[in-house]
């Protein structure tokens, strides 16, 4: 949920879906190009970036096939992202070539808002880590997580809001709820970090290396790649072409 919607009178509202939104970016496979070249050719013009397009293809995934990592790093892209809050959690174990500005339940007053999986989400998992198999499970099993999860969000917000009522601070009230409530922070990154986040959250068949990603935060990476490839369309490319492995 953005900041401009609204719950009415701490109403809780349950959402299966997640918000990312590329809010600036300095994006572009021309930048690769630049910062490639310079090492042996000099400064170059857009004109001459642009005069051989196959050309500009072969470099990029020359580099991407090699692992020449560096000239992925001349570009920047902020998104915004609303997750619950485990998701996040996931997502900052990321470090290199990313930064972070989350909400703090500190200064605000959180708003109830929580994550219910979706209809489609597999929810039974066998096996052991690593190589976990995941089923759709039944209705009533679907029925059981949305009872119980709905429950027992709208138990721990009344209590959060209870000690806000009585006086206690944010930052002390704010312990009793779930790591399911959505949370929204900012998050900059450049391509070849972005690379190294898409080969582990999400799951392709494109890829040399295998990643088995909870599904929540596999949603988040999604549209990010999404919004990335229209930015950065040969480098994207270029990526799945070479298994989809950071260089």
């Amino acid at each position: 949920m953005t900041d401009g919607e609204k719950t009415a009178d701490g109403e809780a509202v349950f959402r299966h879906d997640v918000t990312v939104e590329l809010v600036r970016s300095s994006a572009h496979d021309a930048d690769v190009l630049f910062a490639a070249r310079v090492s042996t050719l000099g400064e170059q013009s857009l004109d001459e970036l642009q005069k051989d397009p196959e050309r500009s293809r072969g470099l990029i995934n020359y580099l991407m096939r090699d692992r020449h990592g560096t000239p992925f790093e001349h570009n920047s892209m902020t998104f915004f992202v609303s997750a619950p809050i485990f998701v996040f959690r996931e997502f900052q174990r990321h470090r290199v070539g990313f930064s972070y500005n989350e909400e703090s339940g500190r200064y605000r007053e959180l708003r109830p808002v929580f994550y219910v999986p979706g209809a489609d989400r597999m929810l039974v998992q066998r096996g052991r880590p690593g190589k976990y198999e995941f089923s759709e499970g039944s209705a009533e099993q679907h029925r059981l997580v949305a009872k119980t999860m709905e429950a027992s969000y709208a138990q721990a917000y009344a209590a959060y809001r209870e000690m806000l009522d009585a006086g206690i601070a944010r930052e002390v009230a704010r312990a009793v709820l779930p790591v399911g409530l959505f949370s929204s922070m900012y998050v900059t990154c450049n391509a070849r970090s972005l690379m190294a986040f898409l080969s582990l959250r999400t799951k392709d068949d494109r890829a040399t290396v295998p990643s088995f990603p909870q599904r929540e935060i596999e949603m988040v990476a999604e549209r990010m790649e999404a919004l990335w490839a229209g930015k950065m369309p040969l480098t994207h490319a270029a990526f799945n072409a070479n298994g989809r492995v950071g260089p």
